[in-house]
């Protein structure tokens, strides 16, 4: 049984690769068309059915995705817009689920309010993943990929906060809020409490224990599965704990990680993190056929449409919310307007288009249990499930799909804040020459008027310093960058025909291969 699991394990993430190239060939973000894949993959005659566990999604995949999403999330810029972030990530979460409560309640027959709510909290929450990739490498300001990003490290917290306690609701038919609002808080600030403490411990291992690379990395993988679980075993919230808990050792790294721990540490995370996502958006798409199945009590037409109207709904709640809380409060508080730059309308469209739901709303949903006791199964899970689903299919398609488009016809002007970002790069390399060149210069005074090999490094600090000085003063890199490039793949070919001769070591000629690598990294990024 365990290697046919291993086996269906390896071949879903083969398929993913496979899937992922032709995705990119055909320009398509590869969240959407994983779905869309094993979507049809699902309907092929034979195709085994697989169900998700959701301790596997919560449990195993969730705690990694968020502790990298974090980690890569700047504290300066997540603080900076903290009051945009808040409003989409509670306020919005909260607004939503509500108004699908309603709605829900009034539209199927025998949809209890609670019912709602506890649907409301599954399908509130947009996806990170969904959301970052279909926005990679596309022409927006900065700010809204901050706001985004931001949002979607606390949604998840807010939106599992809410759906406990709708179910708690629905398995016990009480439901209060005083102590539902004090729970929450009491639930979310804990969390953030278990994140910080264990980051704290972790800080002090790495920064104070004689770690190595494959330590460091090691520790930074169980990480956020001890923050996750700590948090979840007190009834916390392990979003929250792990969210906190890398921001912190994100902001501190500098202070603990070698540059070998740091290249090592990135790359593994880089695979790992592309394999969870790719292996659990190919699963949304197998997962219909089940869900299918497990329709009774409606029929498929009926199904399909509570899923296309709460589809929509979803998406015209996130719009109606996102434009008055993004002006309101700049009409009425002056510290706003004096603190925060106006909003441009264009880019406050694209954060309110920009709500795709994944693997945490369908993990959600899949989670509901099918029994509230012994005798008494959960009402309306089926419908839940399939509505889920078709949210997820439904914002991933037509919000993934048009979202590129949309950002093109409305030609947002990036130029300005790529220049500052060109000019702030180019100014701090403009301080770390002046200091290597200071720091020679009043260590090894003596030995620049004699050692040519000193001259010779100080003359490459000297052009460095005059090409970021006008790089600074003009933004002029790129001729700059393309020579640089150029030299690299001169110094490669020659590294190969050097290689082919068999003259020298193949740990020598690798060792300088990988030097070309990280400068050529650097040179492209």
């Amino acid at each position: 049984m365990l290697h046919e699991h291993l086996l269906l394990i390896i071949s879903l993430l083969f398929v993913v690769s496979l899937l992922v190239m032709l995705g990119q060939k055909l320009r398509v973000s590869y969240p959407i068309f994983l779905v869309l894949s094993g979507l049809l993959i699902g309907l092929i005659p034979g195709t085994p059915h697989i169900d998700i566990e959701p301790d596997i999604i919560f449990l195993v995949i969730l705690p990694p995705l968020l502790y990298e999403a974090a980690w890569y999330t700047s504290w300066k810029q997540f603080w900076k817009f903290r009051r945009a972030i808040g409003l989409l990530a509670l306020g919005l979460v909260i607004f939503t689920s509500t108004i699908v409560a309603f709605v829900s309640h009034a539209l199927i027959p025998g949809f209890t309010l609670a019912l709602g709510f506890l649907l409301g909290g599954i399908i509130s929450p947009p996806d990170a993943v969904a959301a970052t990739s279909v926005l990679k490498g596309l022409n927006i300001p900065k700010r809204v990929t901050t706001i985004l990003e931001g949002e979607s490290l606390v949604n998840d917290a807010s939106s599992l906060i809410v759906f406990r306690f709708a179910l708690a609701a629905v398995a016990s038919g009480q439901f209060v809020l005083v102590k539902a609002i004090g729970d929450f808080y009491l639930v979310a600030g804990m969390g953030i409490v278990v994140g910080l403490v264990i980051g704290q411990i972790f800080y002090l291992l790495h920064r104070y224990l004689p770690t190595t690379p494959q330590i460091d990395t090691g520790l930074s993988l169980m990480t956020p599965y001890l923050m996750y679980l700590t948090a979840e075993e007190f009834h916390f919230s392990g979003v929250l704990a792990v969210v906190s808990g890398g921001l912190f050792l994100s902001y501190r790294s500098h202070n603990f990680f070698s540059y070998r721990s740091r290249i090592q540490t990135t790359n593994v995370w880089s695979t790992l993190v592309f394999l969870l996502n790719g292996f659990v958006f190919i699963l949304i798409g197998l997962q219909l056929p089940a869900i299918v199945e497990g329709l009774e009590d409606y029929s498929m037409k009926q199904a399909i449409f509570y899923g296309i109207v709460i589809s929509l709904l979803v998406v015209v709640i996130r719009m109606v919310w996102v434009y008055p809380a993004t002006y309101i409060p700049r009409w009425i508080s002056s510290k706003v307007r004096a603190k925060e730059s106006k909003p441009v309308f264009k880019s406050v469209f694209i954060v309110s288009w920009s709500g795709m739901r994944g693997v945490v709303s369908l993990a959600s949903a899949l989670s509901i249990p099918l029994m509230i006791s012994k005798d008494v199964a959960f009402p309306q899970r089926n419908i839940i499930l399939f509505i889920t689903f078709v949210v997820i299919l439904f914002t991933l398609v037509l919000q993934g799909l048009t979202l590129p488009l949309i950002i093109k016809w409305l030609n947002i002007e990036t130029g300005e804040a790529a220049l500052k970002e060109s000019q702030q790069e180019a100014a701090v390399n403009v301080h770390l020459t002046q200091a290597a060149m200071e720091f020679l210069q009043s260590k090894y005074a003596s030995e620049l008027e004699h050692s040519p090999a000193l001259q010779q490094l100080m003359k490459r600090y000297t052009a460095i310093l005059e090409n970021a000085t006008e790089q600074v003063d003009k933004s002029v890199a790129r001729h700059y960058r393309k020579v640089l490039v150029e030299l690299i793949d001169v110094r490669r070919n020659e590294l190969n025909r050097l290689r082919a001769e068999h003259d020298y070591d193949d740990e020598i000629i690798r060792k300088h291969e990988a030097n070309l690598d990280l400068e050529e990294a650097r040179l492209r990024k």
